[in-house]
């Protein structure tokens, strides 16, 4: 079964309108699990219960408020959010292009591809291609399930995907967090980076499995035919210290094994009560 139409509406590209569909471009495979109750295992249901007496409420009995002070709401109808969202909810207006390195990766929240509809198809390869060869995204507002938000749009192969986006004041400056300045030696920068050239090669992402995912369905299946499924526990990782952060890229370089020896364990250990006593 193909997917549904998310939103169906038009790019804006300068005079340019070219119509399209926005439809998914990601699935996610994580087996989905109900609550229920531990005795009968019983689905559990949630209920709509209003604070003031505990009744419950009907679904057209509920309207959405804003709490503009500690249980005081003002209270917008679906009118109100059509109202907002009506000169938007239609186009995708482009009203910046920008170089595709120049956008913080944090501002990226969710793809997906937009398909050109009949009559769209010719425009739609002419801005693809010509992003394509700009190395550019074009940026703008699109409005969703009566919410606005900030979205860019750039070629993938033969497609356009569209990206929602954070807007400025949703992304979280790196300034409130402390990060560790370059205290290390030159040759061990030189060795890290030979380290990483060593291990760089063309992203196959067929390659990357979701092994608690794969261990949740073996789990899943055991436990159908009543049976037990041991699984590998992950060891607990050992940080590199100081001490032997040299030795360790060393190590890697040469194609050692990445659990420490036990006599570097011990040197590392008295090392460590040396440096407290």
């Amino acid at each position: 079964m193909a997917p549904r139409a998310i939103w169906k509406g038009a790019i804006n590209f300068g005079l340019v309108t070219i119509p399209v569909g926005m439809y998914p471009s990601t699935e996610s495979k994580t087996p989905k699990f109900k609550q229920l109750r531990k005795d009968d295992h019983s689905p559990i249901r949630y209920k709509r219960v209003a604070e003031a007496d505990g009744e419950e409420v009907a679904w057209d009995d509920i309207v959405k408020g804003y709490e503009y002070q500690k249980e005081r709401y003002v209270v917008l109808t679906d009118a109100d959010f059509e109202k907002a969202a009506l000169a938007t909810n239609k186009t995708f207006e482009i009203q910046d292009f920008a170089p595709e390195d120049d956008v913080d990766p944090r501002y990226f929240e969710k793809p997906y591809y937009l398909i050109p509809q009949k009559g769209g198809e010719r425009a739609y390869a002419l801005l693809r291609d010509a992003m394509k060869n700009t190395g550019t995204l074009g940026i703008g507002t699109i409005t969703l399930r009566k919410r606005q938000y900030l979205a860019s749009i750039k070629p993938l192969h033969d497609a356009m995907v569209l990206d929602l986006m954070r807007f400025a004041d949703e992304v979280l400056d790196a300034s409130e967090y402390r990060f560790p300045g370059a205290d290390y030696r030159p040759q061990e920068l030189q060795m890290a980076e030979q380290l990483v050239g060593n291990l760089t090669e063309e992203f196959k992402p067929e390659k990357y499995k979701d092994e608690y995912r794969d261990n949740l369905e073996k789990i899943i299946q055991a436990k159908m035919k009543g049976k037990k499924v041991t699984l590998r526990e992950a060891p607990e990782p050992e940080m590199t210290g100081v001490i032997d952060l040299m030795d360790r890229l060393k190590e890697s370089l040469e194609g050692k094994s990445k659990k420490p020896s036990a006599s570097r364990k011990k040197k590392s250990g008295t090392s460590k009560r040396r440096k407290s006593a």
